[in-house]
Parts: C-alpha cells; sequence; structure tokens
C-alpha cells in the first residue's frame, strides 16, 4: 500500500480529484487530502458532499494580488504539508495553480507526480495562466493521464516518454454521471437554491439557458459582451429563461450588471442572476436545460455527457474533441455571434439536434478506475507500453456506493426528454 496526497484548492479541482480519491479509498489505498485554499465555502462544500476530508487545510492570507505573491504562498504552504504528511505520491488535476505549485514542490522533495487531466492545450497564450502551468506540470510528472487521444498526442509532441502516458478519459464525466444518479433518486427541486426553483416554477417547461463566466481573460468587455446578448436574447424571444451563477468576483459581478443595462422588467423578471451553485445543482440544471453559453471548460465536458449542446464564449478551447464532434461550437464574445447562434439553438430544431451527441467525447464514466489501475498496479516504474492504454484494459469496478459501474443507466435517468427543451418529444 503506499500513502497519496490529493492537492486540491478550487472547485473544478475537487470535483474532478474526487472519483480518484474514492477509487483509490475503495482499494484501501491511504488517501489524504490537501486544500489550498484558493475556494473557501464552496470548496468546504464539495468536501463534505463527496466525503473527502480535507485532511490538511492552507489558510492563504492573500496580502497582496497577482500570481506570484499566489505562487509563493502556495510553495510554502504545500511544502509544509510534504514534509509533515511524507506522501509517497502527490496527485494535482488540471491547470490551475495548486496543481503546478503542488507539482513543483513534490518535484523539489522528489516525490513522484501523477498529472489527472494532462496533455490539454490550446497552443496559444490564453487562457492565462492555464496554458502554460499545464506545459510546466507536464515536464514535472511522473504519470500523465490525458483523457483523450488529442491530449495524449501533445505530450507525445512535447516529448513525453510513452510509457509514462495513460489515456483514461475525464473523471469529470465518472463525477457527473454519480452525481446524476443521487439526482434521479430525488425531485429535481431539492437541488436547486430558492431563487432557482422559484424562477423554474414561474415559468414551467420554458427552455432555460443556462450562462456562466468567469475566465480571466474575459474579465471587463468581454462579459459586459455576454450579458448584453443575454439580455438581447430575453428580449428576442419571450418564451426563453435564464439562469446565470455569478462568479464570487466583485469585478465579474459589475461586468454582469453592466453588460445587462437597464433590462425591462418583463425580461428581467425571465432571468436569474443567483449565487455559485453547489455541484448537484448544476448538474441538475446542465440536464435541464436547452444549452449552454459557457467560458467554462468543466462544463463543457458535463454538458458533452448530458447531450446538451454548448456555445463557448471563448476564441479557443482545450476541449477542441467537443467542438470538432460537433457538440460545441466556438463562439466568441461579440454578441452578434452569440445571438446568432443561440437563437439557431432555439428555433432550428435540426440544427439543435445535430448538436446533441450521441457519445461523449471525454469518457464513459470510468475514468478513475482506470487511474487506480495503473497507480496501484504499476506506480513507480510504470511498465506499461506506448500502445497499451488502459482504454483497452480490463478494469476492476467498485460498489455502487463509490462510483456508476453502469453509466447507461445514469444517462437514461436523465434522457433529453427530461429537460426544459424548445421540441418537445
Amino acid at each position: 500500500m503506499s500513502h497519496y496526497l490529493v492537492c486540491t484548492g478550487t472547485r473544478p479541482e475537487i470535483i474532478k480529484m474526487a472519483p480518484v480519491y474514492r477509487s483509490l479509498k475503495a482499494r484501501g489505498e491511504t488517501v489524504q487530502v490537501l486544500h489550498t485554499g484558493q475556494h473557501e465555502d464552496m470548496a468546504m462544500a464539495l468536501y463534505r458532499f463527496f466525503h473527502m476530508g480535507p485532511d490538511h487545510h492552507m489558510h492563504l492570507k492573500r496580502e497582496r494580488a497577482g500570481l506570484s505573491q499566489l505562487t509563493a504562498e502556495l510553495l510554502q504552504g504545500i511544502d509544509q504539508v510534504l514534509s509533515h504528511a511524507q506522501p509517497d505520491v502527490v496527485l494535482v488535476q488540471g491547470d490551475t495553480s495548486s496543481a503546478l505549485v503542488g507539482a513543483m514542490a513534490a518535484y523539489f522533495r522528489d516525490i513522484p507526480v501523477a498529472h489527472i487531466e494532462a496533455g490539454l492545450r490550446t497552443g496559444q497564450h490564453d487562457p492565462f495562466p492555464e496554458e502554460k502551468n499545464r506545459e510546466l506540470i507536464g515536464r514535472l510528472a511522473q504519470w500523465h493521464f490525458p483523457p483523450t487521444p488529442q491530449a495524449r498526442q501533445n505530450l507525445l509532441r512535447e516529448g513525453v516518454a510513452a510509457a509514462h502516458i495513460f489515456e483514461v478519459g475525464n473523471t469529470v464525466i465518472d463525477a457527473a454521471l454519480w452525481v446524476s444518479q443521487r439526482l434521479a433518486q430525488q425531485p429535481w427541486g431539492q437541488a436547486y437554491p430558492d431563487d432557482v426553483q422559484q424562477l423554474l416554477g414561474r415559468f414551467d417547461n420554458a427552455p432555460l439557458m443556462l450562462v456562466t463566466a468567469h475566465r480571466r481573460e474575459n474579465w471587463g468587455r468581454p462579459i459586459q459582451h455576454i450579458a448584453a446578448a443575454v439580455g438581447t436574447l430575453l428580449k428576442l424571444n419571450p418564451q426563453l429563461i435564464a439562469v446565470w451563477p455569478q462568479h464570487p468576483n466583485p469585478s465579474v459581478r459589475l461586468d454582469i450588471a453592466q453588460g445587462l443595462g437597464d433590462l425591462a422588467p418583463e425580461h428581467a423578471q425571465r432571468l436569474c442572476l443567483t449565487e455559485p451553485l453547489d455541484y448537484p445543482a448544476l448538474i441538475g440544471l446542465l440536464s435541464q436545460c436547452h444549452f449552454c453559453l459557457t467560458d467554462s471548460g468543466g462544463i463543457q465536458e458535463e454538458a458533452s455527457a448530458l447531450q446538451r449542446p454548448v456555445l463557448i464564449t471563448r476564441d479557443s478551447t482545450e476541449r477542441q474533441e467537443l467542438v470538432d464532434a460537433g457538440g460545441a461550437l466556438l463562439v466568441g464574445t461579440d454578441p452578434h455571434a452569440i445571438i446568432e447562434h443561440s437563437t439557431a439553438l432555439l428555433h432550428d430544431r435540426s440544427a439543435y439536434q445535430a448538436m446533441q451527441l450521441r457519445q461523449c467525447p471525454f469518457g464513459d464514466g470510468q475514468s478513475a478506475l482506470r487511474i487506480a489501475d495503473v497507480l496501484t498496479g504499476h506506480h513507480l516504474s510504470i511498465p506499461l507500453g506506448a500502445d497499451t492504454h488502459p482504454l483497452s484494459q480490463p478494469v476492476q469496478h467498485m460498489p455502487a456506493q463509490h462510483m456508476p459501474t453502469l453509466p447507461g443507466a445514469a444517462l437514461s435517468s436523465l434522457s433529453p426528454t427530461h429537460g426544459r427543451n424548445a421540441y418537445p418529444h
């Protein structure tokens, strides 16, 4: 048995690391969680939901703004935990500052690093700083777990040895399907905050647009443009309703307010600007919405698992597989493009159905099991060859209370017929 330290600090990391944590724990491994403190209230709610600690909790001072200050504070704090915990392996996820610094701190202490969701690239400056974070983690990790063939090829092009790359799918699909199973056992409304419940209750069966915006490169005018487009769509489509969970950053909220401007009451009553949603509520709304307008990478993946079209308010995406498969469109932040493509999804049945993917390009709900197979069966040596991938290997199934073993069952309970869809079936 080995001692694993999971290093997470933000909501997306916790969601995507939870299936790995549960899979390793189910095999009797020692797994501890370090919360690095970027997100607090919503992070603690997720830790409780997934029953995963944390065992170590950093409290960031954030005395000065900026990535340099955050990086320095994270490095010192994570190093202290590593000194105390003495893990055999450190697990990091994605492309956040906590992932990069966690990998750096482990490398400085000669502790092997496993990188979950490795190999994502846009090949551009943005998203900043995430694009460079994941490139740097790729130089530090010993195990690389890309979710797709394209991500695997990115790592190979950068010189990562094939024997250290294990294509496994994306653990966010595992998490979404596990949550969807739980939601299927209770009334939908129980998952939603009061203001969302009230909107859905007032406008029963109205097509729902789910909106999110938080990316650093979209702060300022881009988010204002997104908000202006949402306001126009509500004016042009009297049956449309929208839910927009607002990022807690005050500047982002100000941008949204400025973009919406003086939205008339008859239109504003169909828009719910709500607080950040907990994970079950987000999955519930994704399963019920007509389509999603977002700059979030994780939501692109989750929406694809639930067959919901995605309009991506960015100029590039590291989830290009979804665009190539036809489940998403890159619309940027130009209001005219957002309105044009949203209108097509609302009024053109064939365009909408073309974006409802029958197969998710990011995984089948078994990614964490494959990661656990690799780490528990081969860690520290990595004998799997370049042309042997866990996706083609048998996996050990876990009890239902740990992770869904039949993803299809979960998907059937959240089929498109249950959504607030503009096209009745």
